[in-house]
Order: C-alpha cells, then structure tokens, then sequence
C-alpha cells in the first residue's frame, strides 16, 4: 500500500501539461508562459499544481518574486525536453518520409548576424515552405549559455569558443574593417599604421563580444594598447557615434550592407586590414540534429556565400571593391534584391 502511494505515476500526466511545464520551465514565470501558450494565468497554474500531484513532489518554488526549478523540477525538465524534441523529430521525419520538408527550425545567433541571416531565410522559406523559423538574436554569452543548454537547433556566431563541445563549421567570410566618420582627418589616407590608428578614441561592443575580442586581439598581437573611449551596447549605436564623430571602430563589413548610415561612414586604410574572419554555424556534439536543421545547414553551406558575395559587392573581403579603403562608402539601400 506504501509502495503504491510513494510511486511516480508520470506517465498520468498528459503531453500538454508537459508542454506547459517546459514553457514554465524555460521562462520561470507563469504570466510570460501563459502570454506563449494564449492560456490564462490561472490554467497554466491549474496544470502545473495537476502535473506536481501526479509527481508527488514539488516541480516550482517561488521565493520572494522569483520562481525556481526544484531539484524534482530540474529532472522532469530533462525528460520533458528529451520526450518533446524526439516528437518534433518524429514528425519531421515522417513529414520527409511524404516528399515534404515540414517542421520547426530553431536558429540563434550573435546580433552582428542579423544583418545576414533574414536575407539568407528569405530565399530558404520560399524553398521550403512547410517550415517554421524561430530566430533568437541575442549578445555572444547569452547565446553560448543557450548552446550549452540546448536550447536551439543551430548557433551562428563569428568566434566559436575553445570550452565548449561543439560541432563548428566555417561557412562565410566576415572580414572586420576599420571605420571613421566620412569627415575624418584620416580619411583618404593610405596604409595608415597600426600603431597611429591605436591613438585614435575607440568605441567598442561590451566586454565579451566577438568583435571587441577580434579587435583587442590584432592590437594586442602587435603590442599595442587600444585608446579606448566608449562601450555601446549594439552595432547601430556605435556606427551613429562614429558618424557624429566621437571616435573610430572595428565592425564588420556585414553591418554596412544596404545601410543608409553607410554615407555618413568611410572605411579607413589601416595595415593589417580587414582582419580576416569567418562566420560560423554550430551546435552541441551529439546532437541529433532534424530534417529541417540538416537542410537549412546544407542550405547556408551552399547558398550564403554566393548570395552575400552578390549584396556585399564594394565591401572589403568581397568581390569588385567599388570602395577603396579611404573612401566615403557609397549607399547600397537603392539596391535591395538579393
């Protein structure tokens, strides 16, 4: 009689109260869950409180305002997301299995990223119309702690960390170049050193960023120190700063693209640039990846270079250089076909 009392019957609960377990789960709030799931409040509470019974233990505690996973939580979580992965695959399989790609792609990448990866989901939805895209643009840390958590079916980032066990493959050219405001003293000039650049102000991306560790890195291999005037949290801002004339940066030459800014910008001639680098596409080792990840990552090893090589014609690192270094850069928002 004991034994039967103190026995887990999970396999009581039913897929949807899984479903807004995990949702729960990932934000550790009921009202953000219940916004995701179009359920009240008081349903998301009603099933969760019906899942812990059938548990026998505790899946969430709140302390002050704050939600957490109980040690019981934490376990389920695992299993639950083992249980809804492999039924996405299931059914992703079974949609190849009819001659149809058709499921849910889960992509997450750096914010620099995004100024590449729409133009390159465009053309890959028109392709496959049966498949859903959820696309996470988000700073370089919170992106590893969603590899780390498995959280995503692939991970675009421009400098893959040595910790992690990953799978990483180079799929596109990400050459970094230097930039000042078109008005700029060195503007115009030609192979300007290393050394003067490093005494120009810098406005730099966070502390941790792939763009400032590339750029700290260049200047650090020569033995120079950065004259280091501003940190801003995002690409727009910085290239703003810089077109108001509050100091130079290093960004890359993606974040120029079609950008009306990029009048207001010249790409300056500095030895050793543009710093050549690679995007890159990821995901954790042993991953069992979908029908629809495998596809998008046959897609962008096939596709993203000749179709970035056709939208980023002018740029450094890419084909017919219609910007030499030094130059003002010629506005490319006219031209918006892919």
């Amino acid at each position: 009689m004991t034994d039967n009392f103190n026995k887990t019957h999970i396999k009581n609960a039913t897929l949807r109260q899984l479903q807004i377990f995990e949702v729960v789960a990932r934000h550790l709030s009921y009202t953000r869950a219940a916004e995701d799931l179009y359920l009240t409040q008081p349903t998301v509470s009603i099933q969760l409180k019906q899942l812990a019974d059938i548990v026998g233990m505790p899946l969430l505690e709140q302390v002050g305002k704050r939600i957490f996973l109980t040690d019981a939580g934490v376990e389920l979580l695992k299993v639950v997301r083992t249980v809804l992965e492999g039924l996405c695959h299931f059914e992703m399989t079974i949609s190849d299995m009819k001659g149809v790609k058709a499921g849910k792609l889960r992509i997450a990448v750096i914010t620099t990223a995004k100024y590449f990866v729409p133009r390159l989901l465009g053309p890959f939805c028109e392709r496959y119309p049966g498949i859903d895209i959820a696309l996470k643009v988000t700073n370089r840390e919170r992106l590893l702690q969603r590899l780390e958590e498995n959280e995503d079916d692939l991970y675009i980032l421009g400098q893959p960390p040595e910790h992690l066990d990953m799978w990483v493959e180079p799929f596109l050219e990400n050459p970094m170049v230097v930039l000042a405001s078109h008005n700029h003293p060195l503007a115009g000039q030609k192979n300007i050193s290393a050394a003067r650049i490093a005494q120009e102000p810098f406005l730099m991306r966070e502390s941790g960023s792939g763009t400032r560790l590339a750029t700290e890195n260049f200047f650090h291999e020569r033995g120079l120190t950065i004259n280091f005037r501003m940190e801003l949290g995002s690409n727009e801002a910085i290239k703003q700063a810089v077109a108001g004339g509050l100091g130079i940066t290093v960004l890359s030459a993606h974040t120029l693209a079609l950008e009306k800014s990029a009048d207001e910008l010249a790409i300056l001639d500095v030895e050793g640039f543009p710093i050549r680098r690679q995007w890159y596409v990821a995901y954790s080792t042993g991953k069992q990846l979908s029908v629809v990840a495998k596809a998008f990552l046959e897609f962008l090893q096939k596709e993203s270079k000749p179709m970035a090589e056709r939208y980023m014609q002018g740029m450094p690192g890419f084909p017919s250089l219609e910007n030499e270094p030094g130059k003002k850069i010629k506005s490319k928002s006219g031209n918006k076909k892919n």
